[in-house]
Parts: structure tokens; sequence; C-alpha cells
């Protein structure tokens, strides 16, 4: 019963939220997708893996979808048109009988629940992503709470061992034997990337805050994200988060004190992993034969040898995409691996994996637009780029396409930066409050910080 709440509650927040704003039932969602892997890992029911997509659905329920503004919805064709025929294709697959009914349908949200975030995400405007980033700011700083108590006592008492948290159990490869650290996720690998799925957001917000306290909370869960990436000691998100500070600091335009505060803190992340044996599993990375194994790891199964025995896929959920514990046992002829691609692939089939490789070709073409100038140009960089080494790289794993809430980020950061970046009318924008650094004026169609 306790779990059923919770989707309610879930619910019932994300549609109230996504009422009164499109950044506010955001956060909201976050937050339940944040505490997702701690409420499913100490109640093991049905209901419990189902929270985060009564948050979801509820956010879904609050939304206008209908733009009345022509210029909007030719602004947006192209993505929409995406958007339909990524969920068109796995949807057709339900009428395939490669799996049981029950194992499909859940296989079939793991493929397409996120997508629609793509088309909320062409609605963003300034006061959203500013409420965004200060969500982020506060979700990360409770993250890192429970991080460091996990550091300081043990990941056990958070985490009871059941079949839900045999991931967490299976990763205590960190100096001493220690686990990586989850935090309040359903892995350490899903805590890594969503603090690096965040850096974007909490930048811009660090940039465009209109009081102190914004600006410093900001940079609390900018510190957090960072600090967060190293005790997941994942190393993938270790590369994604050294991609987002070098992106920052090479393409991004800061005053000068503002960039002395960013290098003193990566300055300060660099000591802190130098000093600690526990946040320095990168390191492997420079070890050859480790890197090759992980890869092997991941190529478990070769790419031409599904596509011969399962042309038209093996069924939505016989890859195991998000599938829940209770549901492996049901699965026909299940195929084990750790390739995004190869479990499209598997799931479904070759037509299933030309559509998406299409879309990834179409997002990465719109190069031009994610960087061009405006507002949150510099945000919009870094989300582009974080975006675009997730995709490369999906075929080392497979949690891009299924972690929570990391997913919905990233595909937030692709609907956002796939379209030119939404400028607001001065009526549109709220009065900068009194005192502010940042006195908006206009040019034209653009808007200047002055």
């Amino acid at each position: 019963m306790l779990a059923l709440a919770l989707c309610l509650l879930a619910f019932i927040a994300s549609y109230l939220a996504g009422r009164r704003s499109l950044g506010l039932g955001l956060v909201a969602l976050l937050a339940t997708g944040y505490f997702y892997g701690i409420i499913r890992a100490n109640l093991l029911t049905v209901f419990s893996h189902f929270v985060f997509d009564a948050g979801l659905i509820g956010l879904y329920l609050s939304q206008r979808w209908a733009f009345s503004d022509p210029k909007q919805v030719r602004r947006v064709e192209k993505l929409k048109l995406w958007t339909i025929v990524l969920i068109a294709w796995p949807t057709l697959m339900i009428l395939m009988p490669f799996q049981p009914w029950l194992v499909s349908i859940v296989g079939l949200r793991g493929h397409i629940f996120f997508l629609p975030i793509l088309l909320l995400a062409s609605r963003l405007k300034e006061q959203d992503l500013l409420t965004v980033s200060t969500g982020m700011s506060i979700l990360n700083l409770v993250a890192l709470a429970f991080a460091g108590a996990e550091y300081f006592t043990s990941v056990q008492q958070f985490f009871p061992p059941s079949p839900v948290t045999q991931i967490i159990y299976s990763s205590g490869d960190v100096a001493g034997g220690y686990f990586r650290i989850p935090a309040i996720f359903t892995s350490a690998a899903a805590y890594g990337g969503t603090m690096a799925g965040t850096l974007p957001y909490l930048i811009g917000g660090w940039g465009h805050a209109r009081t102190k306290f914004s600006r410093l909370l900001a940079l609390l869960g900018i510190a957090g994200a960072l600090l967060g990436i190293l005790m997941s000691a994942t190393r993938s998100n270790f590369i994604l988060g050294s991609v987002m500070v070098t992106v920052t600091i090479l393409t991004s335009r800061m005053k000068t004190s503002n960039r002395i505060v960013f290098l003193l803190l990566i300055a300060a992340m660099g000591v802190v992993a130098m000093r600690n044996e526990r946040f320095q599993r990168f390191k492997s990375l420079g070890d050859q034969d480790a890197v090759v194994e992980r890869i092997a790891g991941s190529v478990n199964r070769s790419f031409w040898e599904i596509l011969a025995d399962h042309p038209m896929g093996n069924g939505l959920g016989g890859g195991g995409t998000s599938l829940p514990y209770f549901l492996h046992g049901q699965v026909r002829n299940p195929i084990v691996m750790e390739n995004g691609y190869a479990l499209i692939l598997c799931e479904q089939g070759l037509v299933g994996l030309l559509i998406f490789l299409g879309f990834v070709a179409w997002f990465l073409s719109r190069f031009g637009t994610a960087f061009a100038k405006g507002p949150w140009a510099n945000s919009r960089r870094m989300a582009w780029s974080l975006a675009a080494f997730q995709l490369g790289t999906a075929w080392i794993g497979v949690g891009m396409f299924t972690s929570i809430p990391a997913t919905v980020i990233l595909v937030l950061s692709m609907g956002w930066t796939a379209l030119p970046e939404t400028i607001e009318s001065p009526e549109a924008i709220k009065r900068v409050p009194r005192g502010s650094k940042y006195r908006p004026t206009y040019a034209g169609t653009s808007v200047k910080f002055a």
C-alpha cells in the first residue's frame, strides 16, 4: 500500500507542479527520479517499480501539447515527426508474437515512455531553465548527503541485498574492495550519469542567476555534481564530466571572476581525487588491458550474430530492457548484452535500429543550431556535447536508454538543443529582481544581458 501511495503522490506532485509551469513540473519529476532507486530497493513490491512512471504520466497530463502560434508549429515540425516515428515502430512491435504480452508492454515502456520529453524540451524558456537549475542544485546536494553517509558508514544500510540491488553488490571493485557509491539512485552508474547530465543546466543557472543566493546554490550544485561523479567511481561518467569541464573552459564566455572561481573549483576537485584512493578508479582508463576487457564485456555477442538470428528482433523486452526482476523468468529466448544499439536491434529488429540511427544522425546534424548564439548558448553547447558523447558511447553499455532519471535529462537536452533557442519577448520575461546585476535589454529578436 505504501508503494501505491507513493505512485499516487508522484502523480499528483508532477501534475500540480506541471500545471504551474513546465520548469516546476520537471523539478517534481526529477525529484521522483532521484529517490526512485532507494524507494525501489527498500519496498520490494510491484508498484515500487512504477513510482517514476506515475510521476511522468502526471507531467504529461499537465501540459498542453498543441501550439497556437504557427511559427512554433513550424519550429517543432521535424522534431515532432521524429518523435512520432520513434514511438510508432515499437508500438507496432507489440503485434509481434515474440514475447508474452506483459513482457512486451513493459518493454515498450522502456523504448517510448521518455520520448515525449523531446517535445516538452522544445518549450523550455528562461524561467523554466532557471527553475530546473535551482531544483537540480538542491537535489544534487541531497544526493551528496546520502552519498556521504554511505561513504562513511556502508552502502548496505541504505540498500539491503535483494534482486533489485544486485547491480550495486556486483560493483565492489573500488580500491580496498569498497562498493561504488549509488547515493539514492538505482546504481552508481545512474548516480554519476545523472550528476554529469545536470552540469549544463547548473553552469547555465550559475551564469544567469538573478540573486547572490541563487548563484551560490548553483555553484554548490556544480560542486555536488563533480564530487558525486568521483564518489560513483564510474569511468564513463568521469569522462562525461571531463567533457563538460573542457567544453565549459574552452567555449564558454565568462567574466574573469567567474572563470577564476570555476577553475578553483575544478582544482579543488582534482586535489580531492588525488588524495583519496577510492576516487581514483578512473586511473584504470590508462590500462589498455582493462579498457579492452570492459569493451569485450559490453560487446559480448556479435552484432551480426544477433542480426542473423533475429532480423525482426526478439520482441520488446527480449533483451531485458527495463524489466523488473519478477518478469525475468517470463522472457523467451533471453539475450544478455551491454550494448545499447545491439539492444535496440535485438528488441526492435533492423528496422527499429535504422530508424533510431536516422534520428541520431539528424540530431548530430543540428550542431550549428546547438552552437548558435543566444542567452543560454554556453549551456546548449555543453548539453549538445554531452548528448553527442553519450550517443557515441552507447555501444559499451545500456544504461543510457534506461537510466532513471539520467535518460530523461539526456532526452531533455536533445530536444532542447536540436531546435533554435526560444527567445522570449520583453513582456514575456519576468521582471528581474531589484539589485540584480542582470538587466535584460533587447535588440531585434535576441536577448542580451547588460
